[in-house]
């Protein structure tokens, strides 16, 4: 199956270029055929159309009891998980850059959606939804997609782990059968849960243990079964065969409705834009990160290749769309696309056909959905929170990961936990970056000393050799070895360097040829560093310059200023420098 699919990832690209007719290579629009356009012209068959049916039947059968449940742990009615799933996961797969991601509402974004139904109420999530689509869709066309995979895996660790913990201790309530009010923030929400807990009903622990028990059951036995389904559907037969007295669809939301709602454009007031907008950014960045962590982790399963930017356009489109019928947030699920795909898909349209599916449960089983127990979704989000979280990965981690990584997922994690998520995935990215210039800064200075062999390394034995390391240098003489992209991270280090001896050599050679690029704040630090130098009489030699550095330097007038001497390698560097030193030449 791998070697087939590579075999029509190989041959997707020229595809995608013939669809821009009269073009002899890939346009810019190229970039966004959607996969199922790509899959379509390779040929489609009688096989693959019963594949895609079976395909889309078994991922439908496990986004009916997961799109409810999450839409009731984000605050809303179950029916706008499901119209997520019909909406949304039509156009993902439609439109988007992955052969086999299925797409609707995720469990990540339940507290997302939970803060802002709180704060903005419905209207203000549709609206946020909305402008995250349209985000996306900019993000697409700036072709902004294949930047995503450097969000740093410790702040995806972090902030995931952090949601399953929200979401479990979210279920609590409907799990224990407790009644009363809970606040969304997750401290009241502890003190809250401990205030009602005399309200504990053993029917609706019974219930959700059952479910538990039964998923549990049937992923070690029969691991190709639809257990979430089997689970709610027996554990809710239960519960009403045996009368016992456990809160479900039917009496608390009403059920379901049978079709789907008319389009309706959400608020778009300027002040609601202005309130909500902070909350779109987290949902585009939420919808970006999941949909192509989901699309790799197909790529893996398969040997194939998704279309980064296609993806998000997709995405996008469905993020405009789904509000339009009252939908919530959707992005691409693994669970889903895995699942697709250990069902046998072929196409994209496997996808398409998981919305259809969703589509006729509502046209003709919605009154069955008024019998599904409260307890039995809990218990269905209690065991995703505990996939979000994984325990192991995350224990894995703190014990071997170096310390500025831990600290960047731990910081994450309880940010997201007691802050909010835009804090934490504010504060774990900047914290990750001000961390990854500190390490660039620390290994961009190689050494100061008579000779750059002082601080060799065994390394070096596998890179070109310089006089500057090979030889003891004259007194006077001291080398400055700078190696990686120069830029303001590692700009403070560079004077620092000099001063840390409080010793000035008479001239100070600067081995620049393995740096690639400065930035504006690092041609300052170099003015800073021949500018202290010359205070003390000593002058400056740069050698090796590479063709950005060297027209950097022209260009801000520093050469010319302090009268820096260029060399173009180590040996010339040298004996200009014995020359400034007034001794003979090597």
């Amino acid at each position: 199956m791998r070697g087939a699919h590579r075999m029509q990832e190989q041959r997707e690209t020229a595809a995608a270029a013939e669809a821009q007719v009269g073009r002899a290579a890939p346009s810019y629009g190229a970039h966004f055929v959607p996969k199922l356009v790509i899959a379509l012209r390779e040929g489609y068959s009688a096989g693959h159309l019963s594949s895609d049916l079976l395909a889309g039947l078994t991922v439908a059968i496990l986004a009916l009891p997961l799109s409810m449940a999450i839409a009731i742990g984000a605050g809303t009615t179950p029916d706008r998980g499901l119209i997520t799933s019909v909406v949304a996961g039509f156009f993902i797969s439609a439109l988007g850059g992955s052969r086999f991601q299925v797409g609707g509402p995720a469990a990540a974004f339940i507290v997302i959606i939970a803060n802002i139904v709180h704060v903005h109420g419905i209207g203000g999530l549709m609206t946020a939804t909305f402008l995250a689509g349209f985000m996306l869709v900019a993000a697409a066309l700036l072709k902004l997609g294949t930047y995503i995979k450097y969000i740093p895996g410790p702040v995806i660790l972090g902030f995931t782990s952090g949601i399953g913990i929200i979401i479990a201790v979210g279920q609590l309530k409907d799990f224990l059968g407790f009644t009363g009010d809970v606040p969304a923030e997750f401290l009241h929400k502890l003190t809250a849960l401990w205030q009602i807990k005399n309200t504990f009903n053993a029917s609706a622990l019974l219930v959700g243990l059952v479910t538990l028990v039964i998923i549990s059951v049937t992923k070690m036995l029969r691991p190709s079964w639809p257990g979430l389904l089997f689970a709610v559907v027996i554990a809710s037969g239960l519960a009403w065969g045996l009368g016992l007295p456990v809160d479900t669809i039917g009496s608390r939301f009403g059920g379901i409705p049978s079709a789907l709602p008319m389009p309706q454009l959400p608020d778009l007031s300027p002040a609601m834009i202005s309130a909500v907008l902070p909350s779109a950014f987290t949902i585009a960045f939420l919808v970006g990160v999941e949909s192509l962590l989901s699309a790799v982790a197909a790529d893996a399963k398969t040997g194939g290749r998704h279309r980064s930017n296609a993806e998000v356009m997709g995405q996008g489109i469905a993020n405009i769309a789904s509000p339009l019928f009252g939908g919530l947030p959707a992005t691409g699920v693994i669970a889903r696309t895995g699942t697709n795909i250990s069902a046998g898909a072929k196409t994209p349209l496997s996808g398409v056909m998981h919305a259809v599916f969703v589509l006729l449960f509502m046209l003709l089983a919605a009154p069955l959905a008024s019998y599904l127990a409260l307890p039995c979704l809990a218990a269905v989000l209690l065991n995703v929170s505990w996939r979000l979280i994984d325990y192991k990965e995350v224990s894995h981690f703190v014990a071997r990961a170096p310390f500025d990584d831990r600290l960047v997922l731990l910081a994450t994690l309880v940010l997201t936990v007691i802050v909010d998520l835009n804090v934490a995935i504010g504060v774990g990215f900047g914290l990750a970056c001000m961390l990854f210039m500190h390490r660039m800064s620390e290994a961009s200075i190689a050494g100061l000393g008579t000779s750059t062999r002082l601080n060799d390394d065994t390394d070096d034995v596998e890179k070109p050799r310089s006089v500057l390391t090979e030889m003891k240098l004259p007194d006077g003489i001291q080398v400055l070895s700078l190696r990686g992209p120069l830029f303001f991270g590692g700009a403070s280090s560079l004077i620092d360097t000099l001063r840390s001896g409080n010793i000035y050599p008479k001239v100070l050679i600067v081995r620049m040829r393995d740096v690639p690029l400065v930035d504006a704040t690092a041609l300052s630090a170099l003015e800073d560093l021949a500018t202290d130098l010359g205070k003390h009489g000593g002058r400056l030699v740069i050698a090796g310059l590479q063709k950005q550095p060297r027209e950097a330097l022209h260009r801000m007038g520093l050469l010319k200023r302090h009268k820096v001497v260029v060399a173009s390698n180590g040996y010339i560097a040298l004996e200009k420098a014995k020359a400034l030193l007034g001794g003979p030449a090597i």
